[in-house]
């Protein structure tokens, strides 16, 4: 291994496609996990990037004093606190725009799952009971003259505001402050907007902001014929208001590619016919993930290379310090 490399630090799983393209510009080393406790002080002293799929506390970040940088593999960076690493001077990085339109079409195939119920309709036919029971029966609801409101319409919401156009739907948003030059409606609340549409499609961070904004006042006021969709963070929606709304008929449907304690789903949802839910693949695609590891190395590269990351997180706007 040539010496003089950056050391570039790897806390538990990471993408295939991360691994195999570090060694080629760094000196990889690595951990079981984020914690402190497995770190030597040859080693804390020794790195000066982090390379991370999962969580970096602020106590864990800490212990590297010449941390200059963490590339995070996907665009949400929740699990990494980038108010401190702002005030260390550390820059965070993460995947943005390369699995927007990957996440938009996860988006859409959930809302028409979970209206038209096709997985139960498939399960139907490979059981075999079309043959012997006959035709699967109605959906109960439709796409069809449905109003969809956005909470959140960032890049990913964007790319599902423009997939909903083409369904002739109407499309209204929720965020903080209205966006100029869009037809949408704007609501200035969130549960402004559940009272005026039949079905939000939720794709805000998962923040503490709007840790279980959607709960059983919102889900009230989406109404007996509403759907929620949910591709942003488990941790936005109330999952035991959830339950208790979709079992007593306070709304008709659910759709879920995210929950509060992944891989971990509640039972009360798993028990519901009137829930589709996804295992968190909404940018699992092999072309989508391996361009999102390349991004995550090409931080890195651009970092110690130039000096200026290629997509720094909003937190950490930084240029790298030079002696």
């Amino acid at each position: 291994m040539p010496q003089g490399r950056p050391r570039i630090l790897v806390p538990g799983k990471m993408s295939q496609r991360v691994l195999d393209r570090l060694p080629d510009h760094f000196e990889p080393v690595f951990v079981a996990a984020a914690d402190p406790a497995l770190v030597t002080a040859d080693l804390a002293a020794g790195v000066s990037g982090i390379a991370v799929q999962g969580k970096i506390p602020a106590g864990f970040m800490d212990t590297f004093p010449n941390l200059e940088i963490v590339a995070n593999f996907g665009v949400g960076y929740d699990g990494i606190d980038a108010t401190h690493a702002a005030k260390r001077g550390v820059v965070v990085t993460n995947t943005p725009d390369v699995l927007t339109e990957e996440v938009a079409d996860t988006a859409i195939g959930l809302l028409l799952n979970t209206v038209r119920r096709f997985p139960a309709a498939e399960q139907w036919l490979r059981q075999g009971r079309w043959a012997k029971e006959g035709a699967f029966a109605l959906s109960p609801l439709t796409l069809r003259g449905r109003t969809i409101g956005l909470y959140g319409l960032g890049r990913i919401g964007l790319a599902i505001a423009r997939r909903l156009e083409s369904f002739g739907v109407s499309i209204a948003y929720h965020t903080r402050t209205p966006r100029d030059g869009l037809a949408y409606t704007h609501y200035p609340t969130l549960k402004g907007m559940a009272e005026a549409v039949d079905t939000i499609i939720v794709i805000v961070p998962g923040t503490d902001s709007t840790r279980r904004t959607v709960n059983a006042e919102v889900l009230q006021a989406l109404g007996p014929q509403g759907v929620l969709i949910n591709v942003g963070r488990g941790t936005t929606v109330d999952e035991a208001a959830l339950a208790d709304a979709l079992q007593r008929g306070v709304i008709a449907a659910a759709g879920l590619d995210v929950f509060e304690n992944e891989p971990f789903v509640p039972d009360a949802l798993l028990a519901l016919p009137n829930a589709s839910l996804l295992p968190h693949v909404g940018s699992a695609s092999q072309a989508t993930r391996n361009a999102m590891a390349d991004l995550v190395v090409d931080n890195l590269i651009a970092w110690f290379k130039t000096g200026a990351a290629l997509t720094p997180v909003a937190e950490t706007p930084f240029k790298r310090k030079t002696a």
